[in-house]
């Protein structure tokens, strides 16, 4: 499935250009020109992102989302006001983002660990001017249902989230006389497998299949799904997850609508610069030396569903039932 470029992005608004050239939003986001299905997301890195706008402690995530790219789905799929759901939350990178926007936000996470980082990241926020309400619930999505109010039913404009790659990504790095030492690269001690992680391809995309089901009785006729995800390699084999994301939205009753872009490098004088990771370079060099042509990642792949328009009874679609609230 190729990229292709963006057909609906209805509240894109007034930019200004970054002193690097790229536009910006009036948050200081950058926003790519109008049609591009290519989302520029690391005109600055993410620390620089987080920087002051989250809690320190937030860096301990393993598989943490871009703010940038957050940010972009909100002020293009969402208004002022809206409710932004992120069904595994994490830090709170979605729930942050929505709130600085002017939204409000759910989220929910399963390790109290994350959770307790999350609502600390959303006071954060609220210190520094965030106008939108948030909270976030403990427990597994795969229950939404049981875990949420039935009074959100049909109210949620927007969800974004990711699903995890595996038990253990590439964490933070530090040197020491042995070398050096990798760390915060594990979801839990692996004594819990009941966060996805844990599970194989299959597992997984059953899992956020589930997930997915949930977010659709949550979301508003016409509402707007946006799951990053990317491929990755286990022992030499591409495993495709953004393709079993597709499947897993469809079987979920979603219909896919666009597959864009987030890039996770700068584009500067029309060229890509790569951000990666200390231990993305050293598999990158590993294999070349083996004459294994792999390339360092430079983006995630933005897979857009949408929930199918209402009708009513004479046929005709209803795509806004009525407004939020439902946040305490």
């Amino acid at each position: 499935m190729g990229v292709t470029a963006m057909t609906d992005n209805p509240t894109r608004e007034a930019s200004q250009p970054d002193p690097d050239g790229v536009p910006q939003d009036w948050q200081g986001h950058p926003t790519p020109p109008e049609g591009l299905s290519v989302w520029a997301t690391a005109q600055r890195t993410g620390p620089v992102q987080r920087r002051g706008r989250y809690v320190p402690e937030s860096v301990k995530h393993p598989a943490r989302m871009l703010p940038a790219i957050a940010a972009h789905a909100v002020h293009a799929y969402t208004q002022p006001g809206d409710l932004v759901l992120d069904p595994m939350c994490g830090i709170g990178t979605t729930l942050v983002e929505a709130i600085h926007a002017g939204r409000d936000a759910i989220g929910v996470e399963y390790e109290p660990r994350w959770s307790n980082i999350a609502d600390a990241n959303i006071t954060h926020a609220h210190h520094h001017g965030a106008t939108g309400r948030a909270s976030v619930v403990r427990g597994d999505a795969t229950r939404l249902s049981a875990l949420l109010p039935a009074a959100l039913t049909g109210q949620v404009a927007l969800v974004v989230t990711s699903p995890p790659y595996g038990p253990t990504v590439h964490g933070l790095v530090r040197p020491g006389e042995d070398g050096v030492a990798k760390f915060d690269n594990a979801y839990n001690d692996g004594a819990d497998r009941g966060n996805l992680a844990y599970r194989d391809l299959t597992g997984l995309a059953d899992g956020f299949e589930q997930i997915l089901r949930g977010c659709a009785l949550l979301l508003r006729p016409g509402g707007t799904v946006v799951v990053t995800a990317r491929p990755w390699r286990k022992h030499g084999q591409l495993v495709d997850l953004p393709s079993a994301v597709i499947a897993a939205g469809v079987r979920a009753g979603l219909t896919p609508t666009e597959r864009c872009v987030a890039l996770l490098a700068a584009v500067r004088d029309g060229q890509l610069i790569a951000r990666p990771s200390f231990f993305q370079l050293q598999q990158i060099r590993k294999a070349r030396s083996r004459d294994t042509p792999l390339h360092l990642i430079t983006h995630e792949d933005v897979l857009i569903f949408r929930q199918p328009p209402a009708e009513n009874h004479s046929g005709s679609e209803i795509s806004n039932p009525g407004e939020g609230g439902v946040l305490a």
